[in-house]
């Protein structure tokens, strides 16, 4: 077996980047220049190795293992991998362009990704960023700012210049939000009940170090901490698993629940957790926003009312595009067909005898204020909630698509090409629309996802009626005005990997301003009290 410092290349790559530039860099400081082979080694190679973990450090990516796949990494984490290559890359004259690389980033790791990003620039490369983050957006040069809306009603330029232009101009909701403008809606934070919580213990799931932590009912409570701290081994790992089989009467060990004590009231009346994942919505082509919701079930039932509607007998199936009869024999309602190559990927393409409109003739022919079914399902969420605007049902689930930060959807788009924050929210809209059940406890991880600022003041106010409603809401979260818009915060850290896994601090969004070692208090100082 072949080693260095007794240490073989698989004890290295079990390391997380981490600890791996900190043993190396031992390595390195402690060398000496004897005319060895070995300190030859170290001297041409560990430079270099030392270098690049460094850049992986600086995007904040030291809790992953070196020996992880890239397939297992998500969006955020490859394309900052992708990031710190360019960094040690030492290139010029490059244009860099990043899709929303501070997804999963604390406050405080997006800092030393901007950081990273101007030393690019210094280099002489330019670099464009499709960003939501208003403390990134502080920090740019330039900003190109769309709008004014989303889907068909944006597309337009509403604003190009430096971040003062922006916070100047009238008509862009982002310089509103960037100056402080936004007139916030009055909150009345909610009071936290020591005795109707659930509570944690010995938890050890990943990275946790036999942790115990009280989840209070009722409110908003929001699990924050840097990368790879142990938020989602928590929350979606433990918290969920357990209560979930709590709930349902099985025993921990028959569900494979991680090991770790729960203690809750059973008085509480919580009837179910929901887990509003960003996992995808579903495999079947035909899945669509409007049917996964059940709205395109009361938009069915719309046009069977039509006076042609009934003057040929037509009920609700007709107008389903799942079954028979209305749907296109040729494509079967898929609304494209799809072409076998035998040396080459199949080819799909539109159905020539319903021309990708899913539906027969016949069905085409009924029209409920001049729009057929097929041109429902290529309305948006709000275009759709102001043609339906005579029917309360179908207004009040299309509403939730757009209280979510989704009036911007095509209801008629396939499920398979929403992005992971799309489909988490499409899930979330679908829970808001379902008839009143018991109180229930909703777990999302990180629902700000690709929003607006202006859609995250909406999905507050969406998590503000759940509870109102009886409900419990716990979000894994990183954005700032989420988290001071909590009732209740739940501090991981202080490090990620092996550095995190213990609470730093809980309480209110106020208290955790006055923890000096939690990096979430320190980004709320600057939220709560902008002018300090």
């Amino acid at each position: 077996q072949v080693t260095f410092h007794d240490d073989s290349i698989v004890d290295i790559c079990r390391l997380s980047v981490e600890e791996a530039h900190t043993r190396l860099s031992g390595w390195l400081e402690s060398s000496e220049d004897d005319g060895t082979p070995e300190s030859a080694v170290i001297r041409k190679v560990l430079p270099h190795l030392v270098s690049r973990l460094g850049f992986l450090e600086r995007v904040g990516l030291n809790y992953l293992t070196l020996d992880r796949s890239t397939r297992t990494l998500s969006g955020g984490e490859f394309q900052r991998s992708r990031l710190a290559g360019a960094l040690g890359s030492g290139l010029i004259g490059v244009g860099y362009v990043l899709d929303e690389p501070t997804i999963g980033l604390h406050a405080t790791d997006s800092q030393k990704l901007v950081s990273c990003l101007e030393d690019l620039r210094d280099q002489g490369n330019s670099v464009l960023l499709v960003e939501h983050d208003l403390a990134v957006l502080r920090q740019a040069d330039w900003i190109v700012d769309l709008g004014p809306g989303g889907g068909r009603r944006g597309g337009r330029l509403v604003v190009s210049g430096p971040p003062e232009d922006v916070m100047a101009c009238s008509e862009s909701v982002t310089g509103a939000h960037l100056a402080g403008r936004m007139a916030e809606r009055p909150r009345q934070r909610r009071e936290v009940d020591p005795d109707h919580a659930v509570t944690l213990r010995r938890a050890n799931l990943n990275n946790l170090k036999d942790l115990e932590v009280a989840v209070p009912l009722g409110v908003l409570c929001a699990v924050t901490g840097v990368s790879g701290s142990g938020k989602t081994s928590l929350v979606s790992g433990t918290l969920v698993p357990l209560l979930s089989a709590e709930l349902s009467g099985r025993k921990c060990e028959d569900v494979g629940t991680p090991a770790a004590e729960l203690d809750w009231p059973e008085d509480s009346g919580l009837d179910r957790v929901v887990l509003v994942d960003q996992s995808s919505l579903g495999r079947s082509p035909r899945s669509t926003p409007a049917t996964y919701t059940k709205i395109w079930d009361e938009i069915r039932k719309v046009f069977a009312q039509t006076r042609m509607a009934r003057a040929k007998g037509f009920d609700s199936r007709r107008f389903s595009f799942n079954t028979d009869p209305g749907r296109c024999e040729e494509c079967s309602g898929r609304g494209h067909v799809t072409v076998e190559m035998q040396f080459l990927p199949d080819l799909v393409v539109p159905c020539r005898a319903c021309e990708g409109r899913r539906f027969d003739a016949e069905t085409l022919r009924v029209k409920y204020r001049g729009k057929s079914v097929a041109e429902v399902l290529e309305m948006s969420a709000a275009d759709a909630v102001e043609f339906f605007e005579n029917f309360p049902r179908v207004v009040s689930l299309l509403q939730t698509l757009v209280d979510t930060g989704l009036g911007y959807m095509v209801i008629g788009q396939p499920t398979a090409t929403l992005s992971g924050g799309e489909a988490q929210r499409v899930r979330l809209s679908t829970e808001l629309g379902r008839r009143r059940r018991g109180p229930s406890l909703f777990v999302l991880d990180e629902p700000t996802t690709g929003l607006h600022a202006d859609d995250v003041s909406r999905l507050i106010e969406v998590f503000d009626r759940l509870v109102d409603a009886g409900n419990s809401v716990v979000v894994i979260e990183h954005h700032p005005e989420l988290i001071a818009a909590a009732d209740w915060v739940i501090d991981l850290g202080p490090g990620g990997g092996a550095g995190g896994g213990r609470l730093v601090a809980t309480g209110t969004p106020h208290q955790l301003v006055d923890q000096a070692d939690s990096a979430t208090g320190q980004m709320l100082r600057e939220v709560l009290n902008p002018a300090g």
